[in-house]
C-alpha cells in the first residue's frame, strides 16, 4: 500500500478528487511518518519536509518549486512540479493587460463615471515586437498566441534555439540585449535559479525602449530598484508584475503607490486541482511502475 499525505490551500477539494479517483493501492494518510508521497503546495511543505522520514516523491501542486530547491532543505526524494496547463493562463494575463493599457479601457470607465465624453488615441498590437524570456510550454503558447494578433515573436532561452516555428528570431540568453532593444513587449516567464537572480538590472533595463515589462515567472529576476529607475528614465513605460522578491509586498514597498507599476498578487496562473490531480494521477502510475515520472526536477539546475 502507497500512502500519500495532501498538504494544500485546497486540501478537501485533492481529497475529494483523490478519493473519486480510488487509484489502485493509494490510501490518504494524515500521519508524516507513514506517507511515501507528498502532494502539496510548495510553500506550506518546505518548512516541514524533516518530518517525512519515508518521503520517495513529492508532487508539486505549483509549477513554481523556488522554496524546495533551496540548499539548505533536504533533496532525497523525487520531486516534480506542474507543466504544461498555464500556458492559456498567462497569455490572457498578459494580452489583457497590453489591451488595457493601449486601449484605454480603465480610463474610458472613469470618464463614464464623470459623464465625461473625449476618445483617445490608441495602438494596435498588430506589428509590435514581443520578446518572450523563457520559451518553455508557457512561453510557446504566449508565442502561437502573440502570432495569431501579428506580433513578431522574439524567443530568448539557454541556447538560443528556437522553441519552435512562432519564435522568429531566438537569442541565447547571453544576447538579452539585443533582444530587449527590439522590444515593445518584455514578458519573462523565468523559474527562480542562481543564473536568474536579478537578470533585469540596470544595464538590461537600459537596453529598453519605452518598453511594456511583465514578470510572471519568479521574483528574483528582477532588481527591484533598477525597474523604478527604468521607469523614471522611460527605458520601461509600464511593468505589470505578479510575482516578486518577498510576498506579500510589505505596507511601504515603492512599488505600491508608484504611477507606473501594475501590481497582482501572484495570480496570473492558478493551479487549478483538477488539472493539477490528471499530471499527479499519469504520475502516480509511473511511480508504480518505477518509471520515470514526468515532470521531474533536477535540483542542481533548479528547474
Amino acid at each position: 500500500m502507497i500512502k500519500v499525505k495532501i498538504v494544500s490551500r485546497q486540501q478537501q477539494r485533492y481529497v475529494q478528487l483523490l478519493t473519486n479517483a480510488q487509484l489502485p493501492l493509494l490510501k490518504i494518510t494524515e500521519d508524516p511518518q507513514q506517507a511515501t508521497v507528498l502532494l502539496a503546495d510548495p510553500p506550506l511543505i518546505a518548512p516541514h519536509l524533516a518530518k517525512y522520514p519515508h518521503l520517495q516523491w513529492l508532487q508539486s501542486t505549483y509549477a513554481g518549486i523556488d522554496t524546495l530547491i533551496k540548499p539548505e532543505i533536504r533533496q532525497n526524494y523525487q520531486l516534480t512540479n506542474i507543466r504544461g496547463i498555464f500556458g492559456p493562463l498567462i497569455a490572457e494575463y498578459i494580452l489583457g493587460h497590453i489591451l488595457n493599457h493601449q486601449r484605454h479601457f480603465h480610463q474610458y470607465k472613469v470618464q463614464q463615471q464623470q459623464l465625461h465624453w473625449q476618445s483617445h488615441p490608441y495602438q494596435s498590437m498588430e506589428g509590435k515586437t514581443m520578446v518572450i524570456i523563457g520559451t518553455g510550454t508557457i512561453g510557446q503558447h504566449l508565442a502561437k498566441v502573440g502570432t495569431v494578433l501579428g506580433c513578431r515573436i522574439i524567443g530568448v532561452n539557454r541556447n538560443g534555439i528556437a522553441a519552435n516555428a512562432d519564435f522568429q528570431q531566438t537569442y541565447a540568453i547571453t544576447n538579452l540585449n539585443t533582444a530587449l532593444t527590439q522590444a515593445d513587449y518584455v514578458i519573462s516567464i523565468l523559474p527562480a535559479t542562481a543564473d536568474t537572480d536579478d537578470l533585469f538590472d540596470q544595464d538590461s533595463f537600459s537596453h529598453c525602449k519605452n518598453a511594456l515589462f511583465f514578470n510572471v515567472g519568479r521574483g528574483n529576476t528582477v532588481n527591484e530598484q533598477a525597474l523604478i529607475m527604468a521607469l523614471e528614465q522611460q527605458y520601461i513605460a509600464h511593468a505589470f508584475i505578479d510575482v516578486f522578491k518577498t510576498e506579500p509586498l510589505i505596507p511601504n514597498h515603492p512599488f505600491w503607490l508608484h504611477p507606473k507599476i501594475t501590481i497582482t498578487p501572484h495570480i496570473a496562473a492558478e493551479s487549478f486541482p483538477e488539472q493539477v490531480f490528471t499530471i499527479f494521477k499519469a504520475n502516480y502510475f509511473r511511480f508504480q511502475r518505477q518509471q520515470k515520472l514526468n515532470y521531474l526536477i533536477d535540483f542542481k539546475r533548479g528547474y
